[in-house]
Formats: C-alpha cells, sequence, structure tokens
C-alpha cells in the first residue's frame, strides 16, 4: 500500500505534517479529513511504481473475474450481521472489502463504499453494477432501505441466493453422470472407429475379401470409419456451426420464445423444468413481497428473473390484469401454466394476507419436487445409457467379425471340396 506524505492544518490552525498509508489519493484525503486536519499538500512517498503495478494488475483481476452465487449470498449475510449490529454501512463495506478474497467483488464493495460516503444509496450504487446485482437485488435493497429494515432484507436476499444456489447444484449433480456416460461412449466409439475398425478392414482386404461381399453392418462401419477419417473436418465445421446458429436462434426474440417453449414440453425434461420454473418464480415473489416492494414492482421483477419468456409473458399479463383490479391469482390460473395448487396457495395468501409465507411455502415443495424427480431420473437414466452403450459396441463388434465369419465357413468348403 503506498505512503503519502501530507502538510494539514488543524481547527486550531495549527500546522501538521506526517505520512499516512491509504491505496489511493483519495482516500488519503478522506482520512485525514476525518481526523479533522485540512489538507494543503498530499505527495506520495516512495514505492509508488510498485503501488501502481499491483494497482493495475488488481483491476486487470478484477475484470476478468466473476462472483460466484455464494460469494454474493456470503456478502449479503455478513453485512446484514454487521447492520443489525449497529456498524454503520461505510465502516461495513469497509471491513468486508477487507476480508473477502475475490478481486471482483473487492472491487465492487469499494466502489459501493466510495458511493456511500458521497452521499448516494446502496441501492443506487449497486445497479451500477448490473451483472452482480440484478433487478430483484437492487429492488429489494431499495425497500430495504425506504422500509428501515435493510438488515432483514439482506438477511432474505441470503436466504434466497442459498436456496437459488442448492437448487442448482441439485441440477448439476443430476446431470454429470449422464454428461460423463455421453462423454466416455463417443470417445470409445471414436476410438473403435478410427483405430481398430480400419484394421480389420485392411485385414479383410489382404484376405482377398471384396467390398461387395461385406455384410451390411460392416459396410456401414467401413463408410463411417473413412468419413471420420478423411472428411472428419466436415463432422467438426457441423457441430461448430449448428452450436452457432443455434445460439444466435436463442438470442433473437422468436427464438428464445420457441426454445423456452421446447424447454417446458420436452418428454422427462419438460415436466423438471416446468417445476425449477415454478420455484423460482415462487422464491423470487415471495420474496420481493415478503421485503416489502409493491406487487406490481415485485411481478415485473420476478418476470425477469426467472429465465422463461413463456411464464414471464404470463407474469407480465398477470400484473396488467391485476393494475386492472384483478386479483393475481385468476390471470394466473388462466394461463395454464400454473398448476392449480400453485393458484390455490396464491387465492388463499391474498385472502388471509399471507402472500409471501404461502409463496415461500411454494417454492419449497417444488424444488423438493424437483430433487425427488432428478433423482428418478439419474436412477432411470443410468441402465438406459449403458444399454445403449452396450448395443453401440456390439453393434460394432458384429459388424468386425461378420465377415471374419464368412472367411471361416469359405475356407472350410474350400477344404471340404
Amino acid at each position: 500500500m503506498p505512503t503519502f506524505a501530507y502538510v494539514a492544518r488543524t481547527l486550531q490552525g495549527q500546522v501538521s505534517q506526517g505520512t499516512i498509508d491509504a491505496p489511493d489519493e483519495r482516500t488519503a484525503l478522506q482520512q485525514l479529513r476525518q481526523q479533522g486536519l485540512v489538507v494543503t499538500s498530499l505527495r506520495a512517498q516512495g514505492g509508488v511504481a510498485k503501488a501502481a503495478q499491483q494497482s493495475q494488475q488488481a483491476s486487470l483481476a478484477a475484470t476478468i473475474s466473476r462472483v460466484k452465487l455464494r460469494d454474493m449470498a456470503v456478502f449479503c449475510r455478513q453485512l446484514a450481521t454487521l447492520i443489525n449490529a449497529g456498524v454503520s454501512l461505510v465502516r461495513a463495506l469497509a471491513v468486508l472489502e477487507r476480508q473477502t478474497q475475490n478481486p471482483r467483488l473487492k472491487f465492487i464493495i469499494r466502489q459501493l463504499t466510495r458511493d456511500v460516503e458521497d452521499g448516494m444509496a446502496l441501492s443506487r450504487a449497486m445497479a451500477k453494477f448490473p451483472r452482480e446485482f440484478s433487478n430483484l437485488f437492487v429492488g429489494m435493497v431499495r425497500a430495504g432501505e425506504v422500509g428501515g429494515v435493510l438488515d432483514d432484507t439482506l438477511q432474505r436476499m441470503a436466504t434466497f441466493l442459498e436456496k437459488d444456489l442448492e437448487l442448482r447444484r441439485k441440477v448439476k449433480s443430476a446431470m454429470t453422470y449422464p454428461t460423463l456416460v455421453i462423454f466416455f461412449a463417443t470417445a470409445i466409439v471414436i476410438f473403435l472407429s478410427v483405430w481398430i475398425v480400419p484394421k480389420f478392414m485392411q485385414l479383410f482386404t489382404d484376405l482377398g475379401v471384396k467390398e461387395d461381399k461385406f455384410p451390411l453392418p460392416t459396410l456401414i462401419m467401413k463408410r463411417f470409419s473413412e468419413f471420420l477419417l478423411t472428411k472428419w473436418y466436415f463432422l467438426l465445421g457441423g457441430v461448430v456451426a449448428f452450436l452457432f446458429a443455434f445460439s444466435v436462434f436463442v438470442r433473437t426474440r422468436f427464438g428464445k420464445r420457441v426454445y423456452d417453449w421446447i424447454k417446458l414440453k420436452v418428454p422427462i425434461l419438460g415436466p423438471i423444468n416446468h417445476k425449477i420454473v415454478l420455484a423460482r418464480f415462487a422464491r423470487t415473489f415471495g420474496t420481493l413481497m415478503g421485503s416489502g416492494v409493491p406487487i406490481l414492482q415485485a411481478l415485473d421483477t420476478t418476470a425477469g428473473a426467472i429465465d422463461n419468456d413463456i411464464l414471464s409473458r404470463a407474469i407480465l399479463e398477470a400484473r396488467m390484469r391485476i393494475r386492472e383490479g384483478e386479483r393475481i391469482a385468476d390471470p394466473l390460473e388462466r394461463s395454464r401454466l400454473f398448476p392449480p395448487m400453485v393458484v390455490h396457495m396464491i387465492s388463499v395468501g391474498e385472502e388471509t394476507g399471507t402472500l409471501d409465507q404461502m409463496l415461500q411455502k411454494v417454492a419449497d415443495f417444488y424444488e423438493s419436487e424437483v430433487d425427488a424427480a432428478l433423482h428418478a431420473l439419474a436412477s432411470t437414466i443410468e441402465p438406459v445409457m449403458i444399454v445403449v452403450l452396450g448395443v453401440i459396441v456390439l453393434f460394432i463388434l458384429i459388424s468386425v467379425f461378420l465377415p471374419l465369419i464368412t472367411i471361416i465357413q469359405d475356407l472350410t468348403q474350400s477344404e471340404a471340396s
């Protein structure tokens, strides 16, 4: 950390000289002003070049690195605890900046501290970093500031992030095994096709077996093997072109809507994805309502947070109907995208004034449903993948050994005659 030499005057007019350690000149000035000094001169001392280099490296790391969901949850939880303990917001942010290890989050907290010191609201300062602080995050913090319950709001946000992280972890865990099986199955098929099959084909050629005498499975494997060996770039180019075209398509409004519709309707995975979206809707909407966010703003934020255009449109349509005086449950029921249980729970919550609690119960229910469905899917998909891999390997073996059987039969007939 660089050292700055200063010349200043006290409130009594006395001259004061000395040095102070600070990350930059602005921070040094702020620290001296807090000590009641009027700075007349401030200059950096030795080690400035090294400090500038370290500052550039830290800035580069902050640009490249990303803030994980777990880091944000810990940040919310710790900030809520410090504020609840009576620590000022500026001091709490300074404490969190010193202890965080993520370069990007450290940079963000430093900027938040400076903006708050300059009199800016925390929610407005967070809005400068939309990649880390979503509209949901900023809206909840703004509601907490207005209601004077910032610590409670941050606790709710931390719980929301932890629940979301847990749900993501379950989905990734369930998909890990099938992904590994598909990867190794593909690697085995490619290895057999480009290494083993060509050797057998060369053996058949040496033995004088003509290609028109090959059985159909052997002919298929021969063509496939030749394609992989001589025209593999077509396959690679096709895969790259498909992925590029798909990514461009889903970025369009129409493509995103089609893709989200397919995710909801595809067999087996569609119902699971629907439950995931419903759990996220209930958790997000319930958290916003419990934090005091107005219902129209809460619905608007929720529509953008669930990452499914089909349900987002239904939520925005419900928002328009609510503005016209309808209840929440009625337009959601008409969309036919929300199960009767969800609609009924929301209706009961509206009638009893416990909408946020009902939504949290709905979120808990669907998260447990997702967990059970993912376990069932993993248990079902394991034997299916093994059978598929076995069938592929068996086909390759049959295609290789059928000509050998034909050759042996021909040799036996020749010796008999």
